[in-house]
């Protein structure tokens, strides 16, 4: 029988289904916010889209605005927040550029060749043609660094847990850190290799743990915390750091 349990990420926008604009006076300032119908109870999300509410369809326009009015304090907080962020999430990759690399950076450097790509420390090198993408190809040398830090911290986590490690691959879902399933084994996202070294082990120490309790009760949480003591800070952290992702 399979089983699949996976480790929320981040939700992107779906662009074809963008709710309308709408408009509210908080605290003296107007602010936009977009209303998705249809969920199951009222809650806000605010990342670098804005104010997203999402609301059950028996709630009214004037109750939708009373709740925003009442978390007025927390949503213009958040809001400046993202306005004074310092790192733009959008990367050009060209000769120079520097990339979050596991709490550090890597520096990108660009040479003639045929499209390869290799690691020398912490610099990335890019052996490209003259007309080549850089892009894909640091997405290539990024996930090629993290099969391997990862794989080994898969194998750390589970050697606690006195299990052997399964297959780890890499995932590039927008909505996922990682799964468990005993199809496909573990995968975690790439992009994690440009966060700090302890918020991997976090995902790799939560996936590794479904291998004993395939769900997020108590037993779980313990298991969790026997191999990962500070896994609560950690997915906090990880919470707010999921919009500040780079863009390559």
């Amino acid at each position: 029988m399979m089983f699949l349990e996976q480790l929320k990420l981040f939700r992107l926008p779906s662009p074809p289904a963008e709710p309308k604009a709408r408009h509210l006076l908080v605290g003296g300032r107007i602010i936009d916010y977009r209303l998705k119908v249809g969920a199951r109870q009222l809650s806000m999300t605010i990342d670098e889209r804005g104010l997203r509410i999402s609301t059950p369809r028996r709630i009214s326009l004037g109750e939708i605005e009373a709740f925003v009015q009442g978390h007025g304090g927390w949503v213009l907080k958040k809001l400046d927040e993202l306005a004074h962020a310092s790192q733009p999430r959008h990367i050009t990759i060209r000769d120079g550029t520097r990339l979050p690399l596991l709490g550090g950076e890597a520096e990108v450097r660009v040479l003639p060749g045929a499209n390869r790509v290799r690691w020398v420390a912490d610099i990335l090198v890019l052996e490209a043609r003259p007309e080549a993408d850089l892009g894909p190809l640091a997405v290539r040398a990024l996930q090629k660094r993290a099969l391997t830090h990862f794989t080994g911290r898969l194998e750390h986590f589970t050697a606690q847990l006195e299990l052997a490690a399964p297959k780890l691959s890499l995932s590039s879902a927008h909505t996922r850190w990682g799964s468990c399933s005993e199809e496909s084994g573990i995968r975690i996202n790439w992009r994690l290799i440009h966060l700090p070294p302890h918020l991997g082990d976090y995902v790799v120490a939560h996936e590794a743990a479904h291998l004993i309790e395939l769900n997020h009760s108590k037993r779980f949480w313990n298991v969790v915390g026997s191999v990962y003591p500070d896994w609560k800070a950690a997915r906090s952290e990880l919470k707010q750091r999921a919009t500040s992702l780079p863009i390559l």
